[in-house]
C-alpha cells in the first residue's frame, strides 16, 4: 500500500468537468487526486508564418501554475522558465498528434493550461484534459459551419509512473515523485502507440526489466483515462 492507500498499479480518483470556463471554446477542469488542471481552448484566425507555405492549420499550448499551487508561491509574472517551456512544448507535440492540421483551417488552436493546484502528474493531466478541450473546441467549429467535419484522428492521454524505493508505482503524487529514483511521463495515443515518453534516473540507473514494468503500468493507465474521455467525447468522435 501506497502513503495514500493505493496499490501500486491504482490510479488516484479522476474527474472531469466540462465547459468549466465561460467564453472558451472548450474547457475542462481534470482532478486526479489533489491536483487541479483547467484546460481552455481558444481558436485564433491566423497561424504562425511555417503553416501558411503547407496552408495548414496550428495547435499549440501555454502552461502556467497559479501562485497559490504549490505551498511555495510562485509569482505568474516575467518570463516563463525552462522547466514551464519544456512542457508547454510537451503539450503542443503531444496535442497535434490528434489532430488533421490540414482540415482546420488557417486556425491556431490554443490550449492553455492553468494549474490550480499541484500534487503530482500536473503535465500529463494538461495533456489529458487539454485533449478535450482540443475536441470540444473543434466540435464547436464544425457547428458553426467554419470546418465540415471535427477532423480527431485518434485520441491522446498521458499518465506518469515511476520508481520509489524500489517498487514501481502508477500516477505518481507530489511526494512520491520527489522521492523517486525514476520518473517517466508517458503520453499514449488511444490505440496504445507511444507519442512520448520522457524518462529519467533519478539517483540510479534502471534496467529493462524495470522498464518494462513501468511501460506497462503506464498501458493499464491510458486505458483508464482513455475510458474515462470517451464518456465525454464519445458522441463527437469516430476515430
Amino acid at each position: 500500500m501506497r502513503t495514500d492507500g493505493r496499490l501500486e498499479d491504482e490510479m488516484r480518483p479522476l474527474r472531469f468537468t466540462r465547459d468549466f470556463t465561460k467564453y472558451a471554446a472548450g474547457s475542462v477542469l481534470v482532478e486526479a487526486g489533489d491536483t487541479r488542471v483547467v484546460c481552455s481552448a481558444m481558436i485564433e484566425d491566423r497561424v504562425p508564418h511555417h503553416c501558411h507555405q503547407k496552408q495548414t492549420g496550428w495547435v499549440t499550448a501555454e502552461y502556467a501554475m497559479l501562485p497559490s499551487a504549490n505551498p511555495d508561491r510562485k509569482s505568474l509574472h516575467g518570463r516563463a522558465s525552462g522547466r514551464t517551456s519544456e512542457i508547454q512544448r510537451l503539450i503542443g507535440r503531444s496535442l497535434r498528434q490528434a489532430v488533421d492540421l490540414t482540415q482546420i483551417g488557417l486556425r491556431t488552436v490554443w490550449i492553455d493550461c492553468n494549474v490550480l493546484q499541484a500534487d503530482g502528474g500536473t503535465r500529463t493531466a494538461s495533456i489529458t484534459g487539454g485533449f478535450m478541450a482540443l475536441v470540444d473546441a473543434l466540435a464547436k467549429l464544425k457547428d458553426e459551419g467554419a470546418i465540415e467535419v471535427i477532423p480527431i484522428v485518434q485520441g491522446i492521454c498521458a499518465v506518469s509512473v515511476g520508481i520509489v524505493e524500489n517498487r514501481c508505482l502508477l500516477d505518481l503524487s507530489a511526494p512520491e515523485d520527489r522521492a523517486a529514483s525514476v520518473d517517466m511521463n508517458v503520453v499514449m495515443t488511444h490505440g496504445g502507440e507511444f507519442v512520448e515518453l520522457q524518462g529519467t534516473a533519478e539517483s540510479a540507473p534502471f534496467g529493462r526489466e524495470s522498464l518494462d514494468k513501468l511501460l506497462e503500468l503506464a498501458r493499464k493507465g491510458s486505458e483508464t483515462l482513455k475510458s474515462e474521455q470517451m464518456k465525454l467525447v464519445r458522441e463527437q468522435l469516430v476515430i
